[in-house]
């Protein structure tokens, strides 16, 4: 609203100026102007979701640590304290860290846009942008979760610090960009198609084999391997136990396959994401 020293006459020019420039903006300009899109995204995001109240915001991070941390101290006591010589609380955190990532952006992509279509009356905003920011925010969450997680378990003595840190923040690199790249498609499909949306939980939990998150591909018989080496998620698990563990383990994994698969799909869900105004329920 124009201050009491604005006049209307000054309101209304300037306010012309500022929309003005949104027409045949630059491509530095355009590009500026949706990242403050996806920032304003997220911050609402945030604020929609955990509130203000008691811990707020903090619960991007409470809630994978959470599932991260009961998942590693329920397995860690029932189960026994090595496997294939390997301290299972450390194999745990390598493999449900990154499929807690998995898991949470994908549950946020289902019906990512039908749920903020008010949003896309706003000329700037864009599905893309809702799934964008929806993914990054998850995204970050599971990250600091998990290095908290992580801390503490090496504090506690029940893992040791990664023994090659590069391989670790490859690993890493690669399930971000798998799990990016896996919530960018499926948001768009999941608003052409009410059988995925209403299956993707099912087919969610009848996966986790396939995601290599309790199991190394080394220890599967020869035939089945290739199982999990066609998961860009299990190799990117791969090549995060090789940082932690080192020659303990032989790992399976292909870099120009996690790199050629994950930009496929995000090419593919970026591309549906800018065509799917038309099945979105507004």
């Amino acid at each position: 609203m124009p201050s009491s020293k604005v006049t209307p006459e000054t309101y209304h020019m300037l306010h012309r100026r500022s929309a003005a420039r949104h027409v045949n903006p630059t491509l530095l300009r355009a590009f500026n102007t949706q990242l403050r899109v996806i920032h304003a995204l997220l911050m609402r995001e945030i604020h929609t979701r955990y509130g203000r109240e008691n811990i707020g915001f903090l619960w991007v991070i409470g809630e994978p640590i959470l599932f991260c941390a009961g998942v590693a101290i329920v397995w860690t006591a029932i189960r026994p304290s090595h496997e294939h010589g390997l301290k299972m609380t450390a194999m745990v955190v390598t493999g449900y860290v990154p499929l807690t990532m998995w898991r949470h952006s994908s549950g946020r992509a289902v019906k990512a846009f039908e749920v903020n279509s008010t949003l896309l009356y706003h000329q700037l905003v864009t599905p893309l942008d809702i799934i964008v920011a929806r993914a990054v925010l998850e995204i970050i969450g599971t990250i600091l979760a998990g290095v908290l997680v992580v801390t503490g378990a090496v504090m506690l003595g029940y893992m040791e610090w990664p023994v090659d840190w590069g391989l670790v923040l490859a690993g890493l690199g690669f399930t971000c960009y798998f799990c990016f790249a896996f919530a960018i498609l499926l948001a768009p499909l999941t608003e052409r198609s009410e059988f995925l949306e209403k299956a993707m939980s099912i087919t969610m939990y009848l996966s986790l084999p396939l995601t290599g998150a309790f199991i190394m591909t080394d220890w599967l018989p020869s035939r089945y391997q290739w199982i999990l080496e066609a998961s860009p998620l299990a190799d990117s698990i791969e090549m995060i136990r090789q940082g932690v563990f080192g020659l303990k383990v032989v790992p399976h994994y292909s870099v120009p396959y996690m790199l050629a698969s994950c930009t496929i799909m995000l090419m593919v869900g970026m591309y549906l994401s800018m065509h799917s105004r038309k099945y979105i329920e507004m």
